[in-house]
């Protein structure tokens, strides 16, 4: 998007952005511009092209399987997509099914105590069934419509599934989660809950 390659039109458009969360297949030199220009923090996931990030990572904090808390918002990511070539930042669907059910114990807790595990998933694939497509690559996990069943974050950010026509269905309520695919860019108010 052109108004995303302009340090003029970011200020612009997006002065007031707090916090920049990538969702995977983004350079790290293009998120390092944006959150420059914009003087603001980056959460990421890597996704299934974001080999170079292990040699020139992004500044910014990688959320795989980590919890991170972030002005009152507390954020969880698991990165990478289905398994299609010999990629490293691919999973098997039972390799993801394990980091789901690894979150388990401290999802299971928060959600217990306030009716939510985490404020926000991130994540670079969709889950199965909902903004994926039917090319293995792009197929969605099982294991992640099990972490946003089980654990009810209460958005769920994910990338991956390029979205080309403006009628394709991006965002997605399942049980209280608001299932948000932010291609190509998303902007998101999201208020801490109040205890």
């Amino acid at each position: 998007m052109p108004q995303m390659e302009s340090a003029v039109n970011l200020r612009r458009q997006y002065g007031d952005i707090e916090l920049i969360v990538s969702c995977g297949d983004l350079p790290s030199v293009y998120l390092e511009f944006i959150t420059s220009v914009l003087n603001v923090p980056l959460l990421y996931v890597r996704g299934n092209h974001d080999e170079s990030y292990a040699e020139y990572p992004p500044g910014g904090e990688d959320l795989h399987n980590r919890l991170v808390d972030y002005g009152g918002l507390t954020f969880f990511g698991l990165e990478g997509s289905p398994r299609y070539s010999d990629s490293p930042i691919q999973y098997t669907e039972s390799q993801m099914g394990r980091l789901v059910l690894n979150a388990g114990i401290g999802m299971r807790l928060r959600r217990w105590r306030q009716g939510y595990s985490v404020d926000v998933l991130v994540t670079h694939s969709p889950p199965l069934g909902i903004h994926d497509a039917d090319d293995p690559p792009h197929r969605g996990f099982k294991a992640l419509l099990n972490f946003v069943d089980w654990y009810r974050p209460r958005y769920m950010l994910h990338g991956h599934v390029h979205t080309y026509d403006r009628r394709t269905v991006t965002r997605t309520d399942r049980n209280g989660t608001q299932i948000i695919n932010v291609n190509p860019v998303t902007v998101l108010e999201i208020d801490p809950v109040q205890s």
